[in-house]
């Protein structure tokens, strides 16, 4: 299922929670990739991108705080810790500066984090980013622990056709990710804060997109079901500057559409 990986290399570094786990490759522009919220995402969400990206850049595709087989954080999550371990993760790597991309739930990160970090960031994609809207979608509010064989089947729903020949073996990496000790219990706190009414309406991200001022590319899929359009087309208004990109795709452009993904990010990056 992955293209041009053979450069790829899985590493840990050490922060104040613990380990964190990042795939790297690449020699170019340091480059952070981040994963939208499913339990058994991490840096592997972008093993379709990684190694197409790396021909022009230092890709670092990185298990958000609570997720992936790093550490998990043994206290309550909140935004304010999901953005700073990014920030810690720079710190940690010796990055002044880097690209910042983030999918869906990361594009909520990678928002707050060019709102409260623009020295940080060098330019900044949002692909069917969330956090411009107060409101929870099912696969949050309804959450069960997937199984194995559910997690290939979204796999497979989420998937270009072309390139689901290793599904099983990244079925069989995803769930391992679900069995790490720790993992449920973290990813039941990272829901309970995303989910409240109230720490949704203060970590919106609408009124922080007209204070971003670096370059900005907002990355859609024209039938996303999950961030309609409209809210892309909200975030391209409201970010001065920004370019739109809107690829025929649903919610998950980096594996749906992982050719046109590629291009588009390395046009702009």
């Amino acid at each position: 299922m992955a293209l041009d990986t053979a450069a790829i290399t899985e590493k840990y570094v050490e922060l104040s929670h613990g380990k964190t786990r990042y795939l790297e490759a690449g020699t170019g522009f340091p480059t952070i990739l981040l994963h939208g919220v499913s339990f058994y995402n991490g840096g592997d969400s972008f093993r379709l991108n990684i190694g197409p990206l790396a021909q022009k850049l230092r890709v670092l595709a990185l298990d958000c705080l609570g997720w992936g087989l790093g550490d998990r954080f043994d206290r309550e999550y909140s935004f304010a810790y999901l953005v700073d371990h990014v920030r810690e993760f720079q710190d940690a790597l010796g990055l002044e500066k880097t690209n910042i991309v983030g999918h869906s739930m990361g594009g909520w990160i990678a928002s707050v984090f060019a709102y409260e970090s623009p020295q940080r960031v060098n330019k900044l994609v949002l692909v069917g980013s969330g956090g411009a809207r107060p409101r929870t979608i099912p696969s949050m509010t309804e959450f069960q622990p997937p199984t194995r064989d559910q997690i290939r089947e979204q796999l497979a729903e989420r998937t270009d056709p072309k390139y689901e020949g290793d599904l099983d073996k990244s079925a069989d990496d995803d769930y391992a990710k679900t069995q790490v000790p720790g993992s449920l219990g973290a990813y039941q706190k990272i829901l309970s804060h995303m989910n409240d009414d109230m720490n949704r309406v203060r970590y919106n991200t609408i009124r922080r997109f007209p204070h971003i001022k670096v370059p900005t590319l907002v990355l859609w899929g024209k039938d996303d079901q999950t961030n309609a359009l409209e809210m892309g087309e909200e975030t391209h208004r409201l970010i001065e500057g920004s370019k739109m990109v809107v690829l025929d795709s649903g919610h998950y452009l980096p594996t749906q559409v992982p050719d046109q993904f590629n291009q588009a990010l390395l046009d702009f990056l």
